[in-house]
């Protein structure tokens, strides 16, 4: 059976302790009583101790937007996954293009992360996707294919029950291009494909794969009434609570 679909907003580097307060006072009564898909808010890991509280006892979850795969260690500038849970975090986005493009995340890092979050009950949002070279020369099939592949390297069924994918392609991301319902139906399509190839087909039918490329309010009803898409990964749109509300209700 489909779990309820997953909203989520990552606010990359954007708002202060203060502005993020201020949005989630504001938000929540835009969702209040809303339980058909699930809501998670990204802020950056300097504002979540300040949201936590205020979104307690809500339809509202927070999480991170990156950590290390160590518990613990000389990593300057890191966090952990046990740092997340002791603040509050529920979820965390591993692998997300600006990730891979400005730090240099590999597949291989992201399968390590993945393997930390599962062992320490965080619910992880794994981003995959192509960039428009990729597309343009026929590989997208060939990249995701691999990402997931390689992502779910260790990763038994039993494993896999709270994993969420997101698929974004690279191209759409804060360019003002979407990717059409089809097309982006039809990547969810073969990631499930290779999801089911990799873990069994009941585990295919369960794990929740997100939409994520310029996602907003005014094409969010198109691209989420598609029966492969399980919900979005909403980045600048996700910044304002009215239109971030907007998608919640698509």
């Amino acid at each position: 059976m489909r779990k309820p679909p997953l909203i989520a907003a990552n606010w990359k580097m954007y708002k202060t302790p203060a502005q993020a307060e201020g949005y989630v006072k504001t938000f929540l009564p835009l969702v209040a009583g809303h339980d058909r898909d699930e809501i998670v808010l990204c802020p950056s890991d300097t504002s979540i101790c300040a949201i936590v509280p205020t979104v307690a006892g809500s339809n509202v979850a927070i999480g991170g937007q990156n950590m290390h795969f160590a518990e613990e260690g000389a990593y300057t500038g890191e966090t952990s996954a046990l740092m997340l849970k002791a603040i509050g975090a529920t979820h965390v986005i591993i692998g997300h293009s600006e990730r891979r493009q400005y730090f240099n995340e590999t597949d291989e890092s992201v399968n390590k992360k993945l393997a930390t979050a599962l062992k320490h009950q965080l619910i992880p949002i794994v981003c995959i996707g192509e960039v428009l070279a990729e597309r343009e020369d026929g590989h997208t099939d060939e990249v995701l294919r691999k990402q997931i592949s390689l992502a779910l390297v260790g990763v038994t069924p039993e494993d896999a029950e709270n994993i969420v994918v997101a698929y974004e392609p690279v191209w759409a991301i804060g360019t003002g291009k979407t990717a059409t319902p089809e097309i982006a139906a039809t990547a969810h399509l073969l990631i499930r494909s290779e999801i089911a190839r990799r873990l069994g087909r009941h585990v295919a039918d369960t794990v929740r794969i997100l939409y994520g490329g310029s996602v907003k309010p005014d094409n969010a009803t198109a691209l989420l009434n598609q029966p492969e898409i399980d919900g979005a990964l909403v980045g600048g749109a996700s910044l304002d609570p009215q239109s971030f509300a907007k998608i919640v209700k698509y």
